[in-house]
């Protein structure tokens, strides 16, 4: 009887390790992710912000963070061929509090201004790879 107690022990304390291993592995990745201001300082204005993402890597996880006047801009979730004909359905996914976190997930996301016609041609536009 005593040894099934000692292998019994060492089981739960197996478990008990293997626990606090996975949870550092989750909270590290967690501890990772990062909020970028989509634009800089100057935020989500009307513009040329297109090149904004250039020399970023974005990571399944990460925050961008549109900020901008809610009452002149809004920020469209659109597909590529809608991203480069500055055209967005009816029933796209649109923010427009002046202070949206959008969280990514991998692949490759699409965003515009639809608040005005000429926003998005004008390159108020971003497209974002993320792994």
């Amino acid at each position: 009887m005593p040894s099934q107690g000692r292998r019994g022990s060492a089981l739960v304390a197996a478990a008990v390790a293997l626990a606090v291993c996975l949870s550092l592995v989750l909270n590290f990745e967690v501890a990772q992710a990062k909020a970028y201001r989509v634009g800089g300082a100057n935020g989500w204005t009307y513009g040329n912000i297109a090149s904004w993402p250039r020399g970023r890597h974005f990571r399944a996880g990460d925050t961008l963070v549109f900020k901008y006047d809610a009452e002149q801009y809004d920020v469209v979730v659109v597909n590529r061929a809608q991203y480069h004909s500055c055209n967005a359905p009816n029933n796209a996914t649109t923010y427009h509090t002046g202070n949206d976190h959008i969280k990514l997930v991998k692949g490759h996301h699409f965003f515009m201004c639809n608040i005005f016609p000429w926003h998005c041609k004008a390159g108020m536009r971003i497209a974002v790879k993320v792994v």
